[in-house]
């Protein structure tokens, strides 16, 4: 069973910067894809980026945060620690995000209905 448990959201004027960490255990996600996603009220769930474990460390980008998100991660022996640096905020970004993994496939495509396991959520609210 893979345990995932975000931290670092907050509120931020637009401009800010934060950055979110996930707590990854139970080593079932390697080889595989560590995403972002992010919901906001009433909108559907959004891959924001990926990062492909147990390899290339290859990431990838929703269009929407590409030069403005950068995706890392840290891993070895069954754990990772996941970050998501958020720079140059916008209103737009406010969101619920989410970490998640447990899928094994293209990670640049970020299905989330694919993805098995999901942390909590971790609240990210940017102000005009």
């Amino acid at each position: 069973q893979v345990q995932l448990v975000e931290s670092g959201g907050g509120s931020v004027q637009a401009g800010g910067s934060l950055r979110l960490s996930c707590a990854v255990s139970g080593g079932a996600y390697f080889g595989g894809c560590l995403t972002w996603f992010r919901q906001a009220p009433g909108k559907e769930r959004e891959g924001v980026a990926s990062i492909q474990t147990g390899g290339s460390g290859t990431t990838y980008y929703a269009e929407s945060v590409k030069g403005r998100f950068t995706i890392s991660a840290d891993d070895g022996n069954g754990r990772a620690t996941l970050f998501l640096q958020m720079d140059s905020l916008k209103p737009e970004d406010t969101a619920m995000y989410y970490c998640a993994t447990g899928y094994f496939g293209v990670c640049e495509y970020m299905p989330a209905q694919r993805h098995r396991y999901w942390g909590q959520g971790t609240q990210v609210t940017v102000s005009s």
